[in-house]
């Protein structure tokens, strides 16, 4: 069954050109996200794309005790492992599953082939590459850089909008695995905005109470990603297309 065009959410597939986006989507296929799914493991091979429609897809680094931290994440704004489009076979990080939705996935073999046929989809998904290879770079330097707090209400911002409502699933754990900071470290950080009436934060269950607050005490790689995704969609409203950490 051809997927509905009106059910897209995805930013990169509403960016394509109508008639690109007409050849794309009787090889689209729904798919459900899980939350703790594993898309991609690392150094396996990576056969499907996913363009993400609800929720986030965390990439992230494991190193060699277990101790894990998040390098990137895909949002609505994108697809999981675009550097697969250009020659990379193996996946370099574990795309995980972070706040549970759904997305569109396609063979990676049909979608090299739209692209070595279609100019419009080619140059669509390089400027996109640039994008996400950029978002890299600013979470290495937000990691090194900023502080726990600042990092946990960006973080928040983006699980937010991702997840298309002001509550979403998220433990202390997975919290803690995404912003490489001990469990202990973590919580105290969410007891903290909740105290301040930025969050409520209950059971693995949290809430957004005050988006202009936890702006205020958000990074600048929040705004910095603000400005990115509206130069690559061309976007008034960047604030709402905000789905990179």
């Amino acid at each position: 069954m051809v997927i509905d065009a009106s059910t897209i959410r995805n930013r990169l597939l509403k960016l394509m050109p109508a008639d690109t986006l007409e050849r794309l989507l009787p090889h689209l296929r729904p798919a459900v996200m899980l939350s703790g799914m594993t898309i991609d493991h690392i150094d396996g091979p990576i056969t499907q794309m996913y363009f993400i429609n609800r929720g986030l897809v965390s990439l992230v680094k494991v190193m060699r005790d277990g101790r894990t931290v998040e390098v990137g994440a895909v949002g609505i704004e994108g697809v999981t492992d675009p550097t697969a489009l250009f020659g990379i076979d193996e996946a370099i990080v574990e795309t995980m599953v972070q706040i549970p939705g759904d997305a569109f996935r396609i063979d990676r073999r049909i979608l090299v082939e739209e692209m070595a046929t279609d100019p419009a989809l080619s140059r669509v998904m390089q400027q996109y590459t640039r994008f996400a290879i950029g978002q890299f770079a600013q979470t290495a330097a937000c990691n090194r850089l900023h502080t726990l707090e600042e990092r946990c209400c960006r973080w928040i911002l983006t699980g937010q909008y991702c997840a298309g409502s002001d509550t979403f699933n998220l433990t202390h754990e997975f919290l803690g695995m995404m912003l490489g900071g001990p469990r202990s470290s973590v919580s105290l950080t969410a007891k903290v905005l909740q105290r301040a009436g930025c969050i409520d934060y209950v059971r693995g269950r949290l809430t957004v109470l005050d988006r202009d607050a936890l702006e205020s005490l958000a990074c600048e790689c929040y705004f910095e990603t603000r400005n990115a995704i509206a130069v690559l969609y061309g976007a008034d409203d960047s604030s709402q297309l905000i789905a990179s950490i």
